[in-house]
């Protein structure tokens, strides 16, 4: 019998709660599965989500591994008192999430269809969009989720360059990495999708500077991190008409303040940090197997290099 702690709040608790223990019997581990902690010591694993009341990880001697339920895990990884293994989340279906998500919006802007869906004057206009073949889009963040975007959206036929930190050899995918790397992905680009993780270095590495490399009235879709895109710099860019439109499901400050100036802005569009949302039945099965695995000594999965942050 092993001890894991819930330690992900009450509400996820009942969400949870049924999908873990339904995961734990299928793979036959027994354990005692709780929200609340009598004893840190006695822990084995602490099921997390990082604005958990839990900060203080000291405690916890016994533990194997913290093994969070998001994907991002910036608000955790630079805890001082966090020495057991951390391990992100990567389901299945927050993966499909975010890549309906990402297809679904670029599809929008690229067919236009804001202009036929919000047209107060009837103006018929029979002008049809370039072929997607002839839309170039850039995806910022090469990890799991841009793969699985990039895979998707050259499956419509688009060109997809992808940029990331270090280099990475994929198949089918155009991919840059480093400053010189960067400018050559963002030359030219008419949508651009930002799904790098919050680091020291990506905060704001979409700037004015950057900005000017898009092509005119290009896209900005960022289901990322909201401190990706330098905001101030955004919003020039889209007064000016640089930018044609900005749709953004994340943001510095969560949920976005009502007088925050995105809201009303006509080339804005927010969604409520919805594109990739973490769910309890394919999210349980992930965190089970790292359970799994840690009972037999093998590698846990998705472990975070906390170096580099993620």
């Amino acid at each position: 019998m092993i001890t894991l702690y819930f330690a992900a709040g009450t509400q996820r608790w009942t969400q949870f709660e049924a999908p873990l223990r339904c995961a734990l019997q299928e793979v036959g581990i027994e354990a005692d599965l709780s929200p609340h902690c009598a004893d840190p010591s006695l822990v084995d694993y602490i099921i997390y989500a990082p604005d958990s009341a839990v900060q203080d990880f000291t405690p916890f001697t016994r533990c194997k591994a913290v093994l969070n339920l998001w994907a991002g895990v910036e608000r955790i990884v630079g805890n001082p008192t966090l020495t057991q293994p951390l391990c992100r989340m990567v389901d299945p279906a927050l993966t499909a999430g975010m890549v309906e998500w990402v297809l679904g919006h670029t599809l929008r802007h690229h067919l236009g269809m804001d202009r036929h869906i919000v047209n107060p004057d009837h103006i018929w206009e029979p002008s049809p969009p370039p072929l997607a073949t002839e839309r170039a889009v850039t995806i910022l963040g090469l990890g799991a989720l841009g793969q699985a975007c990039a895979r998707a959206l050259q499956g419509v036929g688009f060109p997809v360059k992808g940029w990331s930190r270090t280099q990475k050899s994929l198949p089918d995918i155009t991919s840059h990495h480093g400053d010189e790397g960067l400018k050559t992905a963002l030359s030219g680009a008419e949508i651009v999708v930002l799904l790098l993780p919050k680091t020291a270095a990506t905060e704001n590495i979409v700037n004015a500077e950057r900005l000017t490399l898009l092509a005119p009235g290009a896209v900005i879709l960022n289901p990322g991190r909201g401190h990706l895109i330098d905001d101030t710099a955004l919003l020039a860019a889209l007064d000016s008409g640089a930018l044609g439109h900005a749709t953004l499901d994340v943001f510095r400050i969560e949920p976005l303040p009502k007088d925050h100036p995105f809201w009303a802005h006509p080339q804005v569009t927010v969604t409520p940090h919805i594109a990739a949302e973490t769910r309890p039945k394919t999210a349980a099965r992930v965190v089970v197997e790292n359970i799994r695995r840690g009972q037999a000594g093998l590698p846990f999965l998705h472990r975070v290099d906390t170096t580099h942050g993620y």
